[in-house]
């Protein structure tokens, strides 16, 4: 059984990001080559309920690489961060068309469009909901007492 904070601690580690388009391309490469099962997890949707490998995660990758050049054409990446580039084991690949403010102006973090894992997920709560939305301008008009 899996430690139920195990997938947390993960999420909540340290990233490197993937910030032009080849470093994605090696990242691929090393999933490609690894013989592991990864988990893969769209965040709020539900759980997954078996991980992918092989043929499977190689066409998975191939889908989601293309998704994301045509929904984020820019000349660099900067939307995929990785635990580990060499002996990856976490990732987390932010949607290109719900980044949100991720420069820390927002409450909350927007989650990653989807999470790459070899540890069986567990679900993350969206603290970005509009719900829970908070315009930073609103606070300058707010009197202290």
């Amino acid at each position: 059984m899996t430690h139920p904070n195990r997938y947390i601690d993960a999420f909540n580690g340290s990233f490197t990001a993937m910030l032009r388009w080849p470093q994605l391309e090696t990242l691929w490469h090393t999933l490609r080559d690894q013989t592991d099962s990864w988990w893969i997890y769209q965040p709020p949707h539900p759980l997954p309920t078996a991980p992918l490998q092989g043929a499977e995660l190689a066409h998975f990758i191939e889908q989601l690489d293309a998704q994301l050049r045509r929904d984020h054409a820019y000349d660099y990446c900067g939307i995929v961060y990785v635990d580990d580039p060499h002996s990856p084991s976490f990732i987390k690949i932010y949607d290109p068309n719900n980044l949100g403010v991720v420069c820390g102006i927002s409450q909350g973090k927007p989650l990653p469009g989807w999470i790459l894992s070899k540890i069986p997920p567990q679900p993350l709560a969206d603290t970005n909901t509009d719900a829970q939305k908070s315009h930073w301008w609103q606070g300058i008009f707010t009197k202290t007492p």
